[in-house]
């Protein structure tokens, strides 16, 4: 087994140059660029100064009053002066030296825009990750225990009616009803303007007043996969024969079901532990535009409209490995909650 994780670790690199050659390669293709945008916004600047109309252009987008050598300059500036694989190459080289590169929106290192977003992320990452498992874990084994029964079908309609609706419809309805009509929590932001000079208690209240609403919604989307798929792993579990064995030779059934049946439904959620991981940690930009959160999704939406490929590449750096890494914690996890599990010299699971 310890052989199959170190090559599953040996295999991050390979994967991570593929898939971060892959989008710098797009970055370089795709029509725009921050070049384009700062012609553009000049452009736009000077036409509402009533400067004289600015002739020319770069690659047909915008106008500009720059030469062709000042032009030559900032394209050797931002590195698009240079093939693609050698970009590439000098790319790399500066992030195995922890340099990510200078956002040409904001105009300071890559590491610093995100390193300010970073507590956000963790603290919603964490926190859904946490309540996800936390409730719907037990919710999952109390509807395949009680299945069919009173309780069972309400809350099948619950769980089936979060899920039909998507998160940031639950984000605006949330925020609609309970900050704007009953103003119950704060309409949004991850903090009050006074928080530095709150006490610490009234600190710790300000954070989860703000959180309320935009958890409920990040719940939302993940509540209802994780539920059903314990309730029905656990369900396989019960009906299998190992289990009625047990309670036919006189185990009770409550110890056949934790003691038995529950450690191999728990695979599934294994399964998938690693994969969430890296998907709640980075976030969702619409969540967070609606609660007005500075988080790592609204920020690589807004570095992709506004075409700041640095940041696009130092998040894509950061998610790469969280899902990488991710997929290896879920095979440790599968691991741990089924001791049967071995892998084997060719990496499959035997």
């Amino acid at each position: 087994m310890t052989s199959y994780f170190i090559r599953r670790v040996l295999l991050i690199v390979p994967t991570f140059i593929g898939v971060s050659l892959l989008v710098f390669t797009l970055t370089r293709l795709v029509p725009g660029g921050p070049i384009e945008r700062m012609l553009n916004e000049a452009a736009m600047a000077g036409n509402e100064m009533g400067a004289s109309a600015m002739v020319g252009g770069y690659d047909g987008v915008g106008g500009s009053t720059l030469s062709a050598e000042q032009l030559e300059e900032l394209k050797a500036y931002y590195g698009f002066d240079k093939p693609v694989l050698i970009s590439y190459l000098e790319w790399l080289g500066k992030v195995l030296v922890l340099d990510l590169g200078t956002s040409t929106r904001y105009g300071e290192p890559v590491w610093d825009t995100i390193r300010d977003r970073f507590p956000i992320s963790i603290f919603y990452g964490v926190t859904t990750l946490i309540l996800t498992y936390g409730v719907c874990i037990p919710l999952g084994i109390a509807k395949a225990i009680r299945h069919k029964s009173s309780f069972d079908n309400i809350t099948s309609v619950i769980v089936f009616f979060g899920y039909a609706i998507p998160s940031y419809v639950v984000g605006i309805a949330v925020l609609t009803l309970f900050a704007s009509e009953w103003e119950l929590f704060p309409l949004g932001g991850f903090v009050s303007d006074d928080f530095e000079d709150l006490g610490f208690w009234d600190q710790v209240r300000d954070v989860f007043n703000h959180a309320v609403l935009p958890l409920l919604a990040y719940l939302a989307g993940s509540f209802a996969v994780t539920t059903l798929m314990m309730k029905n792993a656990l369900m396989d579990n019960l009906a299998a024969d190992y289990v009625r064995t047990a309670v036919a030779k006189g185990m009770a059934f409550k110890r056949a079901v934790f003691r038995h049946a529950l450690r191999n439904s728990l695979i599934p959620i294994a399964t998938s532990f690693g994969s969430n991981i890296s998907l709640i940690l980075t976030g969702s930009f619409l969540i967070e535009k609606i609660f007005n959160i500075d988080g790592f999704g609204l920020l690589g939406f807004e570095s992709l409209v506004e075409r700041d490929y640095p940041i696009v590449m130092g998040i894509l750096v950061i998610s790469s490995l969280l899902f990488l890494i991710g997929n290896i914690l879920s095979d440790i996890c599968v691991a741990l909650v089924d001791p049967r599990v071995r892998f084997g010299s060719d990496g499959a699971a035997g």
